[in-house]
């Protein structure tokens, strides 16, 4: 796969959005955030969600969720550097190692191992994720601001007929 043509066609469709670059914006940053969050399948229904509660563009959240998806390879060690920062914010120290905790599906499914790591990474994931969310919003707000000026000036400048 080309990540450069994949980002291209994605930014593409994201300018063809028919909204505001406010809206547009609030989108891009919901799905950034959500992007960072360890919560298989659910990042895209919370994206979705929230966008849709807070009257932002539920595309350009879907969008931007799916922007991680480039990054995917990479995920892992993100996932561990946003639990090393929780676990830090949460106990004032770094972990010793994740490692060392036994990972089996049924350790997975036990609410005392969604806690000593999931709550971490969740946490971590926030802190990571909400200043991105942020940036995002301001670049893609005048990224989009620029690309909608630009256009209402050509179909001005066109001849009627």
């Amino acid at each position: 796969m080309n990540v450069r043509r994949w980002l291209h066609e994605h930014s593409l469709k994201l300018l063809a959005i028919r909204d505001t670059p406010q809206a547009i914006a609030g989108g891009v940053a919901i799905g950034v955030f959500f992007g960072f969050m360890p919560l298989f399948g659910l990042k895209t229904l919370l994206a979705i969600f929230f966008a849709w509660l807070t009257g932002t563009n539920i595309l350009a959240a879907v969008l931007a969720g799916t922007a991680h998806d480039i990054i995917f390879p990479f995920m892992p060690v993100i996932y561990l550097w946003e639990y090393d920062l929780g676990y830090w914010i949460l106990n004032g120290h770094w972990p010793a190692s994740v490692v060392r905790h036994v990972l089996t599906p049924a350790n997975w499914r036990s609410w005392a191992r969604f806690v000593t790591i999931g709550k971490p990474m969740l946490l971590g994931a926030a802190v990571c994720g909400a200043p991105l969310a942020v940036v995002a919003f301001f670049a893609t707000r005048r990224v989009v601001a620029r690309h909608q000026r630009k256009k209402h000036q050509q179909e001005a400048a066109a001849p009627l007929g």
